[in-house]
């Protein structure tokens, strides 16, 4: 009997590891993840959607990092962002406890007789918002040297400084 305790105890604990904010990771069967659309040759929207554990910067991190990536795998040096945005999906969720448990029960006072399936002590609503974030950014590619203007960036160099909050181990 203590060796199933211990077995279920573990399980329980490995399930709640496996829940964290979103890897940086490819948006395939999952739906959270990093997609990039081809809009012209050197144009590229990304987006990268995160789940509830996953902060707005991070999402934005991502979303840069990404762009990095891509620059260089079609063989570009800088990109240049043209257009950016954040969208945040805020919801109330029901945190469950007493009500969802199901522990309702018929209770009879004596001078009002039976009432229904609640308890009268006990009505207190448990909720949660809930936020999720998703980044999005259309990018231009560019080769040579990026322009000296804010929103261009050299991918070499967004790679090297990120590689570390992305990853979350030093670069090889």
């Amino acid at each position: 009997m203590l060796r199933v305790i211990t077995i279920l105890n573990l399980v329980v604990m490995l399930a709640g590891c496996a829940s964290g904010p979103t890897a940086y990771q490819k948006a395939e069967e999952n739906r959270y993840g990093y997609a990039e659309q081809a809009i012209e040759s050197d144009r590229y929207r990304i987006t990268f959607r995160g789940n509830s554990l996953t902060g707005r910067d991070k999402v934005e991190i991502f979303v840069l990092f990404r762009a990095a990536e891509l620059t260089l795998e079609k063989g570009y040096d800088h990109f240049r962002v043209v257009q950016r945005d954040i969208e945040a999906d805020r919801r109330l969720v029901d945190m469950g406890g007493y009500d969802r448990a199901r522990l309702h029960y018929r209770y009879y006072h004596p001078g009002y007789g039976w009432y229904g399936w609640r308890d009268p002590l006990w009505n207190d609503v448990d909720v949660r918002e809930v936020t999720r974030y998703e980044a999005s950014g259309e990018i231009v590619l560019g080769r040579g040297s990026a322009p000296d203007t804010p929103d261009a960036f050299e991918a070499c160099e967004v790679i090297q400084h990120l590689w570390l909050l992305v990853t979350g181990s030093a670069p090889q």
